[in-house]
């Protein structure tokens, strides 16, 4: 039974894969997976520009694109008003990469 407990114990604490979990999670709704698309196909893209070619709002793309920021699946770059996204290169985002191109 303590070999149980051990194998628990282990996996409570292996961030990799509680970050994995939330990672698919995140990429796992429609729109959030095809920004990371469309950043895959166009190394970066500012918001409008997704929303015009997703055919959705400002608010709904910009939403996505937090929730992606905030689990650093992709990082922005500001030139003058206007902020650019791109995906972070990782473990995660190459396999991404090759599941959706």
């Amino acid at each position: 039974m303590s070999e149980y407990r051990q194998i628990k114990k282990e996996l409570k604490n292996k961030k990799e894969l509680i970050a994995c979990a939330q990672q698919l999670g995140v990429v796992g709704d429609a729109t959030r997976l095809k920004i990371c698309y469309l950043l895959c196909c166009h190394p970066e893209l500012n918001v409008s520009d997704m929303a015009e070619i997703l055919d959705t709002s400002v608010s709904v793309v910009s939403h996505s694109v937090k929730k992606l920021l905030d689990l650093k699946l992709v990082e922005r770059r500001k030139e003058a008003q206007t902020v650019y996204y791109s995906l972070i290169n990782n473990d995660f985002t190459n396999k991404l990469k090759e599941f959706i191109t």
